[in-house]
């Protein structure tokens, strides 16, 4: 179940918890249990919720932060659990505070459309960025809107281009929707900015440097 897309003068954000649609790797175990989180990938995969959370919520609670995303997408899906936007909002939270991006991406989605919170623009905007910094296309994508929009921080239409150019470019070739959108929200920012402001959004996005943080 996504959260609604809300659309406001032509631009879209992404909708919430996309990261289930990507698909999790050996690369992502933790290194206490070799092969154990793509077993719960595998688990979920086919429809073995159960086993999934099992795995998941153990590793969950030793503090390891992809499982603790995988928990809150859990519970925002109401697969194997009741759907439940406290646990969304408390799995997500402990994932982001570690500092990894899909986490902080959705953790800004619940602030920004109101689910399990208060809606609060300036936090959405506030975790958005922090996955931004980490080469999140979507947050990326997420915080052009907000800029476009002037939710959450003052109108920017320059740091708006900016944001949707970096989405574009850090996409990849199996998230095709999400370019698209990035690609539509920043034409129509550009629709509404003078030949030498574009200029200058495309100057920062050349520039910028992502912020990495320790996971």
């Amino acid at each position: 179940m996504y959260v609604n897309v809300r659309e406001r003068s032509g631009m879209v954000r992404l909708p919430a918890f996309c990261l289930l649609a990507l698909l999790f790797t050996a690369s992502l175990a933790v290194t206490a249990h070799p092969g154990y989180f793509p077993d719960a990938v595998e688990a979920y995969d086919r429809g073995d919720y159960k086993t999934a959370y099992g795995i998941w919520k153990e590793l969950a609670d030793q503090g390891d932060a992809h499982a603790q995303n995988r928990l809150g997408t859990m519970y925002a899906e109401g697969k194997g659990v009741p759907q439940d936007f406290a646990e969304v909002l408390t799995w997500y939270r402990k994932a982001a505070e570690q500092g990894y991006a899909k986490a902080q991406y959705n953790l800004g989605v619940l602030y920004d459309n109101g689910r399990g919170v208060p809606q609060d623009y300036a936090e959405a905007v506030t975790w958005y960025r922090r996955a931004a910094g980490q080469e999140d296309p979507d947050a990326q994508s997420n915080l052009g809107v907000m800029y476009g929009q002037g939710q959450g921080v003052s109108q920017d239409l320059i740091l708006a281009h900016m944001w949707f150019t970096l989405a574009v470019s850090r996409f990849p070739a199996s998230e095709e929707k999400g370019r698209e959108k990035a690609l539509k929200n920043r034409d129509i920012v550009a629709s509404r900015m003078t030949p030498a402001q574009i200029s200058e959004a495309q100057r920062l996005a050349r520039e910028w440097k992502p912020e990495k943080e320790v996971k």
